[in-house]
């Protein structure tokens, strides 16, 4: 199915190429058939070259647009490759070695946590593809409840830990006060999961990551994951949050990713009534991602 912003652009520019035919018959039927006065003739001669100018900048710049969504989706894929072989590559190499050779009691204890581990990472892939996939759909109802905000936060430092292998000193959390939100309570998870995830994957593994969670005016709930990382540049603190896209350079290659965490965070914001922005003073000095959410009333 064709992507709602994608068939608007498709119907765009078919109504622009029926208005050029349309110009071009008023044109042909003015000067053949009727004789029009030239002031007329005129007229419609400078609306059809402008309209071709205009035609020929926007039909630029969608092919453009066309180009670079074409080049995400193809780093998309090969990311997803990637993420996916990973993984099962990890689980068949240590169910060969349990198969093919003795392995002492701890030695397997290890070997199940790993796979267990490297399972639980690859479910984590696939659902973030199926997630993007439900959130684009319109129609799609949330699942309302009542959400102890700060108990999902923390069930997302545990798994972020778990995952990792992130030590305690290394992902520390500033608690505010007990709120509670109203909102599906699996999209709000996977929106705190995806920035703690992206912070420490980015951070690397000296990094430090801090999450704060604090109220503001009684009406939102406001979530700061801060990262020590590389950073952001200023042109790019808008683009992070769009689908499949990665900040090109030499830290994308490095740091395994899809492109969909940011843009289903903001996603997630956006249906919730909440917002989501990134502030960075630059490359080299780390970044903040900041998740809004409207407290539930009485």
């Amino acid at each position: 199915m064709v992507h709602g912003g994608r068939r608007k652009s498709i119907a765009f520019f078919i109504a622009l190429g029926v208005g050029l035919i349309l110009v071009i018959l008023l044109l042909y039927i003015g000067w053949v058939l009727l004789g029009w006065r030239n002031g007329i003739l005129l007229f419609f001669g400078i609306l059809l070259v402008l309209t071709v100018i205009a035609g020929v900048v926007l039909n630029t710049t969608f092919l453009v647009r066309e180009i670079r969504r074409n080049a995400q989706h193809d780093a998309f894929i090969n990311a997803v490759t990637h993420e996916l072989k990973t993984p099962v590559a990890s689980i068949r190499l240590y169910l060969e070695t349990l198969q093919t050779r003795p392995v002492d009691d701890a030695k397997r204890q290890e070997f199940y946590r790993i796979m267990l581990d490297d399972s639980d990472r690859l479910l984590g892939m696939i659902e973030q593809i199926l997630r993007t996939g439900r959130i684009g759909q319109p129609n799609r109802e949330l699942h309302i409840s009542s959400i102890d905000f700060g108990a999902i936060v923390e069930d997302c430092l545990a798994r972020a830990r778990r995952l990792y292998n992130v030590p305690d000193n290394a992902l520390s959390y500033t608690p505010g006060p007990p709120v509670t939100i109203r909102g599906d309570a699996d999209e709000v998870r996977a929106a705190i999961a995806n920035l703690i995830d992206n912070a420490v994957k980015y951070s690397g593994s000296l990094g430090q990551v801090a999450v704060q969670t604090v109220s503001t005016d009684s009406r939102y709930v406001t979530v700061r994951v801060t990262d020590n990382g590389p950073g952001i540049a200023k042109a790019e603190l808008k683009q992070v949050f769009k689908r499949f896209y990665r900040i090109p350079g030499p830290i994308a290659t490095k740091v395994k990713g899809t492109g969909l965490g940011l843009f289903i965070v903001r996603s997630v914001a956006k249906r919730h009534g909440g917002k989501v922005w990134a502030e960075s003073a630059g490359e080299g000095h780390g970044s903040t991602f900041v998740l809004q959410l409207p407290i539930a009333r009485s």
